[in-house]
């Protein structure tokens, strides 16, 4: 993503969206879709808000369904490379799941209107398109998942039981975008950073969490 719109105060990228009318549309979709939700959001409220007609909509989405999913999709492949990124690095597992945290909720945050769409609108999709982004949901815990078993293998982290520690790791995370105010008193990196620290102490790392930190 390298091109930015503004949407709800917030800086969005959608490079990989095109034409720019597209793009609008799409903008425009986040922002009803998040103050609106999805249901209550008409096809003529999104074209308004990108200041164009309900038949230009049409030119570049089938349905307001259509808009959804493009939404839900980048997003949850954003998601999934912001995580599976920090994973891939060089580090111990504290480190590199820190790293994962501290990105992941920074992006909650500093994306937190596109994120409450992304992650709490999966049931407005139909069963093909909900079935797609719920795969994309798989390889996302999957990658945490991986990360709690690196450290309970390398003796770093005590956790009785991974799967549930990996939903409760995602949950804290994905949460930051219900709450997070850009005008608030905490930094989207700061929450990231403090996230990372309550993540480290949930899967029982007895190490220096301060120096972790200091290598994400």
């Amino acid at each position: 993503m390298t091109a930015a719109q503004e949407t709800g105060g917030e800086t969005q990228p959608w490079g990989e969206v095109s034409p720019d009318a597209a793009r609008r549309l799409l903008v425009a979709a986040v922002d009803a879709f998040a103050e609106r939700g999805y249901h209550a959001t008409t096809t003529r409220d999104i074209a308004g808000r990108a200041g164009m007609s309900p038949a230009a909509l049409y030119i570049h989405y089938k349905t307001k369904e259509e808009l959804l999913h493009r939404i839900s999709r980048i997003g949850h492949d954003k998601a999934l490379d912001i995580l599976r990124t920090a994973a891939d690095r060089e580090g111990t597992a504290a480190e590199r799941l820190a790293d994962a945290v501290r990105s992941f909720v920074r992006w909650h945050a500093e994306q937190s209107t596109t994120a409450r769409v992304v992650q709490y609108e999966l049931e407005a999709l139909g069963p093909e398109a909900r079935a797609e982004i719920v795969a994309l949901r798989r390889r996302t815990d999957a990658v945490v998942r991986e990360l709690i078993d690196d450290g309970v293998r390398a003796g770093e982290f005590d956790v009785p039981d991974a799967p549930g520690t990996t939903v409760a790791v995602l949950s804290l995370c994905i949460d930051v975008a219900r709450w997070f105010n850009i005008a608030g008193r905490r930094t989207a990196d700061e929450v990231g950073v403090l996230y990372a620290d309550l993540v480290l102490r949930m899967v029982g790392y007895d190490g220096d969490a301060a120096s972790v930190l200091a290598e994400t």
